[in-house]
């Protein structure tokens, strides 16, 4: 049942000393197996993995990994807390770094006279050489880094951070602002550690909308049309742009009248709170990828990503767009204010991306995200404030969520940018329609059923009756 020529694979795991056995389809996709893996586990399904075979060599979760026995077990753990994949694929434990981060943090702080992040938040950086694992990347995944349809679900967190990394050097950022390779290194394991662990809203997020940004710059040429400056400051803003993300939105926040609301007067409260962490970072001289720029440069980078990240506040969607429509048929690379407005438009884009990728790589999104909408208006319920519809448990179903939102929200952006680069109708645009048009066909089914299920109740109801 567990060689290679059967239809099922058998896999045995090592969980705190239980073995657990785990049978899946060689057809399944890694992200299907990982969560199986998971509910082995009892950890939440979006939780990274790492898979150990008994010399401590990783193993990649996919279909074709190697077959074991209950005498050789894979061990498998979760990547959370002080846990992170080095270099000879082992899992180590960091703490003793901790708490020379603890102390540094706390001397910031006093300096600063600044308690806006939790005294848990991870803001300094390790003071180790940071040593998560630099993989040869393989030409396959060097190519497809540089295309929408990339599979972000195929990796754990320090290969996201690889891929980052390799993004960063790939488009001559690190060259050209003479960036240290061990500050980059550090800035990008702090900005994994200041990502909570939500179900939407997480480390692999950031990656996602880092990678659709760094697709688009490729896609769209743009490196021939921004300076490296703006490319630097679209990367970053990508990376940063949800720092520290609570899980609830912005109207919880205001309606809830939380710290964050008080502390930014109700206007954005969470993209004030994602750019305050991201410069935060910034002050910590072994985290400062911009420590080679003079003060003018370091305020054009700073202006450019708050500018970036204030602009995905959802709120403001409309006036950004019609802002951008205005400019599109007549847009003039010169002007200052039309770039401006381009890369804010790309960085909306990048954020909502998902439904451009393929169906099995943008719906476990959807899952992601009403699972953190449910657990809001949970919330909400409980403390009497309003809920929105949308994020109803009650009312909302996963075509219901996603037509009115391809249709009203991403078709428009995305068929206005196709204006100024038409190359990314068929990359982009088209697999929004077929998404759109697959969701369409999903809420007649469940109409047709709804309308079946109502017929057969009042059946019932009269047959009742007539007893």
């Amino acid at each position: 049942m567990g060689s290679a020529s059967s239809s099922y694979r058998v896999i045995y795991l090592d969980v705190d000393g239980r073995i657990q056995k785990v049978v899946f389809s060689r057809f399944c996709s890694p992200y299907d197996i990982k969560e199986l893996f998971c509910t082995a586990l009892g950890v939440p399904r979006n939780t990274n993995l790492s898979l150990l075979d008994a010399s401590g060599a990783m193993v990649s979760i996919d279909p074709t990994m190697p077959h074991n026995t209950e005498r050789s077990p894979y061990r498998v753990l979760p990547m959370t807390g002080g846990q992170f994949a080095v270099e000879g694929m082992k899992v180590v434990e960091i703490e003793k770094c901790r708490k020379d981060i603890k102390k540094l943090r706390e001397e910031m702080a006093s300096r600063h006279n600044s308690n806006f992040l939790e005294d848990n938040k991870k803001l300094t950086p390790r003071r180790d050489v940071p040593s998560y694992p630099k993989y040869m990347l393989s030409q396959q995944t060097i190519d497809a880094l540089k295309k929408p349809y990339f599979d972000v679900w195929l990796w754990e967190a320090n290969e996201m951070l690889s891929c980052l990394e390799h993004m960063y050097h790939d488009l001559g950022l690190v060259k050209d602002f003479n960036i240290n390779p061990i500050t980059l290194k550090r800035w990008l394991l702090c900005i994994h550690d200041n990502y909570r662990n939500n179900a939407f809203h997480n480390f692999r997020h950031c990656f996602c909308v880092t990678q659709m940004m760094y697709s688009m710059i490729c896609l769209c040429s743009l490196q021939e049309k921004f300076t490296q400056v703006d490319i630097l400051i679209l990367m970053t803003a990508a990376v940063c742009h949800d720092l520290d993300h609570p899980g609830f939105n912005n109207t919880y926040q205001i309606n809830a009248r939380t710290e964050l609301a008080v502390r930014y007067n109700d206007i954005s409260p969470l993209e004030n709170h994602h750019c305050a962490v991201a410069f935060q970072i910034f002050t910590q001289f072994d985290c400062n990828i911009f420590s080679n720029f003079d003060s003018e440069a370091f305020k054009q980078i700073r202006q450019g990503t708050i500018t970036l990240i204030l602009a995905t506040d959802m709120a403001r969607h409309g006036e950004i767009l019609d802002s951008f429509k205005q400019k599109v048929d007549n847009f003039d690379y010169s002007d200052e204010e039309h770039v401006t407005c381009l890369k804010m438009v790309l960085i909306k884009c990048c954020d909502i991306s998902n439904e451009v990728r393929p169906m099995e790589v943008a719906e476990p999104w959807v899952d992601c995200l009403l699972e953190e909408y449910f657990m809001q208006s949970d919330r909400e319920k409980a403390e009497g404030l309003p809920v929105a519809p949308f994020m109803d448990r009650e009312k909302v179903t996963k075509p219901t969520a996603q037509i009115g939102f391809i249709k009203f929200v991403l078709l428009p952006m995305f068929e206005t940018v196709m204006k100024l680069f038409p190359q990314i109708e068929e990359a982009m645009v088209q697999p929004l329609r077929e998404s759109r048009d697959r969701y369409e066909e999903l809420k007649q089914i469940d109409d047709a059923m709804n309308e079946v299920q109502k017929k057969k109740s009042e059946n019932l109801t009269m047959g009742g009756k007539k007893k």
